[in-house]
């Protein structure tokens, strides 16, 4: 698949980030995020490739009351978004704000491949284990697990919890490298 293929079908999950945003903060960088990408975009070469996609089934056009037409990912389409920006997935840290990030599960045994799938991917992207199924992060991360979250299909048995205070803090300063 073209690279502008791989970024409209990232810029329209875009819109489904947007709308798992809690915070009007978030909402603007997802926004910003789009928007920066949207201008890089060639616009002839733009609606060649919607076509394409079209006729892939990836997207789907929808006619809405008001005579305005809508794109859509398919779930073949989000599906295909999904991968691409999941293998592409890092969290870039940036100055501690003295915050913890929790990200706890239940997940089971069913749904063990899942389950394995999120533990290995939360490691990869440097999280902690602090107990089983009970992972820690300094840095803001919450659309990224969001996103890891709906990848998995596990959102039901996932919890993720900001914290000010824990009681081996100072273990985990060092374990983290943080500036204290």
């Amino acid at each position: 698949m073209s690279p502008t293929k791989q970024k409209i079908l990232l810029l329209l999950l875009g819109g489904l980030a947007f709308g798992y945003s809690y915070t009007p903060q978030r909402q603007w960088r997802v926004l910003k995020q789009i928007s920066y990408e949207w201008k890089r975009i060639n616009k002839e070469k733009l609606r060649k490739e919607i076509n394409q996609l079209y006729q892939t089934r990836l997207i789907r056009r929808k006619e809405n009351s008001d005579g305005s037409i809508t794109m859509e990912l398919t779930e073949r389409g989000r599906m295909k978004a999904l991968i691409y920006r999941f293998d592409k997935m890092n969290i870039k840290p940036e100055k501690w704000d003295k915050k913890w990030r929790l990200v706890v599960f239940d997940i089971p045994e069913k749904l063990k491949s899942g389950r394995d799938s999120l533990r290995k991917k939360i490691k990869e992207l440097g999280f902690y284990e602090l107990q089983k199924s009970v992972w820690i992060y300094p840095y803001e991360c919450e659309n990224e697990i969001d996103f890891i979250i709906e990848f998995f299909n596990l959102r039901k048995y996932v919890r993720f919890a900001t914290i000010d205070f824990i009681d081996n803090e100072l273990h985990l300063k060092n374990i983290f490298k943080l500036v204290y």
